[in-house]
């Protein structure tokens, strides 16, 4: 009996979404480059399970039903394109080849055109949730042609997270749609840990709280309108026990160098292509290089220690004041976050035509994903109630939601320029909004300086059309 769907790629997402698949009611074919990944893989959850093993890419082509869905979970980039090329010959006009790795959206469309005249259909397709999101319900972002959709929606939708608004899956537009919302989820996601990060700083090393109170704290904020993933997990990390040393917490003991591996730099590349400004998240991806260089950073705490003064002001906090403005500034910042990555995937979907549509981005993130926060369900209603909402800080509800707690937004930014303290997503979260709110920014000195040096042309206010200004020599 052929298998309903196939899997190439057995680490840990791709084990853990084949056990997903066949525990929803779907036989399904494995094959791993790595023979004995396979067999350990059926010695463990292969008896009274329908799965099968394969041990060529021809046997595991040979044993799926048509037209086929294969899902490739495996590492982005050149081994994408190697097992691509290697299948392409095995498979059928209508078969379906599902990337499910962070491959970059360029990758996706070049992949797209390769295949097209051979009549093999591919998706790109963002999985988030980690480990335990894909065996027991991922968000999954699926990009390419919507009528083939329909042939891998009723496998999706069984596999994917549940939440009141239905399965946390949705076909989110055309060729590379699918990895585009991925990458800028992944933007979001750098931009949300960072100011919960901003905001765990101020709270051990300005206010001096104790991890158990810090912990107490982030659990106490998860169950108002801050309530989402990152904010309940932190609330774990934040007084978890060193399990490796000898006492204290784990986290004192970790060291304050952030790793990534490419998509939030690929949001901040992708909004400069297309002219959006997303400063929280490029601050965010900023932040985490400025962490990996440790050594510069030892030798410039020598050189440049906080002063006397910086030190007593952190001394002489009313704590309670300035949690309720660290709470308010990391609601209003997220806010931000959001609105740049949402903005972001509306520009891409206008300049690439993917169709993509806003409110089910929001919708499919509310369950399974890293950045699913209670507020998803206030941006869904924002775009359903205007589909063509420029920026979400002009939505009603979040206009309400930012005038209520700008002015400990300003709070916070000040206090971390007075103590000293680098705050980098939550100063670009309010430099962004400030810059919206101007009607008037200095951009016309910005250019009349291009116009002096490089006879760029400018506009007017008052009359229509460019205009040059034979602007005075330095030497006069």
């Amino acid at each position: 009996m052929k298998q309903e769907f196939g899997i190439v790629g057995l680490g840990v997402m791709g084990r853990n979404l084949a056990r997903n698949i066949e525990r929803n009611g779907f036989s399904v074919a494995l094959y791993n480059r790595e023979l004995e990944w396979t067999d350990a893989f059926l010695a463990e959850y292969g008896e009274g399970h329908r799965f099968l093993g394969t041990k060529s890419y021809e046997e595991f082509v040979a044993s799926i039903e048509r037209p086929r869905r294969i899902l490739m979970m495996i590492a982005a980039g050149a081994p994408v394109d190697s097992v691509a090329a290697t299948l392409r010959p095995l498979l059928d006009e209508g078969d379906i080849l599902i990337d499910g790795g962070n491959s970059n959206y360029e990758d996706t469309n070049r992949r797209l055109e390769e295949l097209e005249p051979t009549g093999i259909r591919y998706f790109g397709m963002g999985v988030s949730g980690g480990e335990e999101g894909a065996l027991w319900g991922p968000s999954l972002m699926p990009g390419g042609d919507k009528a083939t959709y329909q042939h891998l929606e009723p496998v999706l939708t069984k596999i994917a997270a549940k939440v009141d608004s239905g399965p946390c899956v949705s076909w989110c537009g055309y060729r590379s749609a699918g990895h585009f919302v991925k990458m800028v989820h992944n933007g979001i996601e750098y931009g949300d840990m960072q100011l919960i990060a901003e905001s765990y700083d101020l709270m051990r090393h300005a206010l001096g709280m104790e991890p158990a109170e810090i912990a107490d704290t982030f659990g106490e904020w998860n169950r108002g309108e801050l309530n989402s993933f990152l904010i309940e997990i932190t609330s774990k990390i934040a007084d978890f026990p060193d399990d490796q040393g000898d006492g204290g917490v784990l986290i004192d003991q970790i060291l304050d160098s952030a790793g990534q591996k490419g998509t939030g730099k690929w949001t901040s590349i992708s909004a400069l292509g297309l002219g959006i400004p997303i400063p929280t998240i490029t601050a965010a991806v900023d932040a985490r290089i400025v962490s990996s260089m440790k050594p510069l950073r030892v030798r410039a705490s020598e050189v440049y220690p906080p002063s006397s003064e910086v030190l007593a002001r952190r001394a002489d906090l009313d704590k309670k004041a300035v949690l309720g403005w660290i709470r308010d500034s990391l609601y209003a910042s997220k806010i931000c976050s959001y609105a740049q990555g949402f903005d972001l995937i509306h520009q891409a979907s206008q300049d690439f035509e993917y169709g993509t549509r806003l409110d089910e981005m929001a919708r499919i993130w509310k369950g399974g994903c890293i950045i699913r926060a209670a507020f998803l369900d206030k941006i869904r209603s924002a775009f359903q109630a205007q589909p063509d909402l420029e920026n979400l800080l002009l939505d009603p509800s979040f206009q309400d939601d930012i005038r209520s707690r700008v002015d400990s937004w300003r709070q916070v930014v000040h206090l971390s320029v007075d103590l000293a303290m680098a705050m980098p997503a939550m100063s670009a979260s309010l430099s962004y909004y400030d810059a919206l709110r101007r009607k008037t920014l200095p951009a016309n000195v910005i250019q009349a300086q291009r116009d002096f040096f490089g006879a760029h042309t400018y506009k007017r206010l008052d009359r229509e059309g460019s205009f040059h200004t034979d602007w005075p020599s330095l030497e006069d």
